[in-house]
């Protein structure tokens, strides 16, 4: 049986794959917050003795494993993203858990973005020029406007209107994105902030002045436009905008 020219036993395959790496990450929320190796032998003789299956984490890491196959098929692309929605998953939790994203994480995700860039490149000779320029351009318009967004913040509020590891994550995410994708990533995480902070005040589980973390949002807004069609998020963008007046 074959969905979308893919055979079934792949699917069941790459959704094993990400039940296992859905606990690895949560391993990872436990070690990068505290500058602890990640590939060390702990892992077996004390994480995998005394600590529980991460149910939750492991379900949306498998699912999300599935749908890349089945939206990229054995592209670089889906490799790329199979890296890449780990790290995101991980940097979502720690972030919201403890406001911060580890620079080791962040600078991972870049390494494993520069590397992808590079062999898009070399193996899409046609094209990849223009990828390769893209790459470069979103990394700099995501750091860009992230950074330019902090320092007018803080000029005007007094304090840090934004972390500046949300600055790297924005930066980082270009790379794999490209300057489009990563111009409507920051479309959406601000309507998500906005929508989801608006409900946290209503509900008061926060007070105004109450620290919100943004990585959460950046995260969620990135993971919807990898699995989102480009052509069908920019109309959605667009008529959000323009208040539906956008045809397209």
């Amino acid at each position: 049986m074959y969905i979308n020219d893919i055979h079934i036993l792949a699917y069941v395959l790459i959704g094993i794959i990400g039940l296992v790496v859905g606990q690895i990450i949560d391993y990872c929320n436990k070690r990068l917050p505290e500058y602890k190796k990640i590939l060390s032998k702990e892992f077996f003789t004390e994480y995998l003795k005394t600590t529980k299956p991460n149910y939750i984490l492991m379900l949306i890491t498998a699912v999300m494993y599935v749908g890349l196959l089945y939206n990229f098929n054995f592209t670089i692309d889906l490799a790329k993203y199979l890296l890449l929605t780990p790290m995101l998953l991980s940097a979502f939790c720690i972030d919201l858990k403890l406001q911060i994203i580890p620079n080791r994480l962040t600078l991972t995700m870049f390494e494993t973005g520069l590397v992808f860039t590079f062999l898009s490149g070399i193996i899409d000779t046609t094209m990849g020029m223009n990828a390769f320029i893209d790459s470069m351009i979103g990394m700099l318009v995501g750091g860009g406007i992230f950074l330019l967004i902090t320092l007018i913040g803080g000029a005007i509020a007094g304090k840090e209107a934004m972390g500046f590891g949300d600055v790297k994550l924005m930066a980082t995410l270009g790379l794999f994105l490209g300057w489009v994708n990563i111009i409507i990533v920051s479309v959406l995480s601000f309507l998500l902030a906005a929508i989801i902070s608006i409900g946290i005040l209503i509900v008061k589980r926060k007070k105004f002045n109450d620290y919100i973390p943004f990585g959460p949002f950046i995260v969620a807004s990135s993971l919807i436009v990898i699995f989102t069609p480009p052509e069908l998020l920019l109309t959605i963008v667009l008529k959000i905008f323009t208040l539906g007046m956008y045809q397209g």
